[in-house]
């Protein structure tokens, strides 16, 4: 069956979004213990971009597929995970990119920062996806944990929206949003 792209994201209410974080169905990672290990031979571009031997992966459906078997181990490895293999993939900054922050309030009144990834996953920030900065002050980057120890990197407008909210609420030298009922630094040294 062909993967059809959820609806506009924009457009989704609170209980929408939250229905789409959940509704994607992802295999249980945590319990598989593969026996066989190797090289995928496969690369995770800075701009998101997934390349098997050296060639990019053009079909958004299998992309989708493979990041659904995707952990970062403690070490910073990353592989890819089958009840049967466990190959290493090479990640050059974060195995996903943000590209679309929305602002929702939940059935508590909190307020909840949504993310669409470049998998067209659906991501909360809060107690379970965190947001922390990384870079330096000269240049800065921002990330939100996904799922199995992987994070997206926010791409230069999601960014650009998380800081223009952050600005609405705090002063320029403690940077910070709320989401999920979680408060997160937006300066390096802010973050934790």
């Amino acid at each position: 069956m062909p993967y059809e792209p959820p609806p506009e994201f924009a457009t989704l209410n609170f209980a929408q979004l939250a229905e789409a974080a959940a509704a994607r169905r992802l295999p249980p990672l945590d319990q598989w213990t593969p026996q066989i290990t190797g090289d995928s031979r496969m690369r995770i571009a800075a701009d998101g971009t997934w390349f098997h031997d050296g060639g990019p992966i053009t079909r958004p459906a299998m992309v989708r597929a493979f990041s659904a078997l995707l952990l970062r181990a403690a070490d910073g490895q990353h592989y890819l995970l089958t009840p049967h293999e466990k190959l290493t993939i090479a990640v050059d900054d974060a195995a996903f990119i943000a590209t679309d922050m929305h602002l929702r309030h939940n059935a508590a009144g909190q307020v909840v920062l949504a993310f669409r990834l470049n998998t067209d996953d659906v991501v909360l920030a809060g107690p379970d996806h965190r947001l922390r900065a990384g870079g330096s002050d000269d240049v800065p980057a921002f990330y939100l944990g996904v799922r199995h120890g992987t994070e997206a990197r926010l791409n230069r407008s999601t960014y650009g929206q998380l800081i223009d909210h952050a600005l609405t609420l705090s002063p320029p030298d403690r940077l910070g949003v709320d989401s999920g009922g979680v408060h997160f630094g937006l300066l390096p040294g802010l973050a934790r």
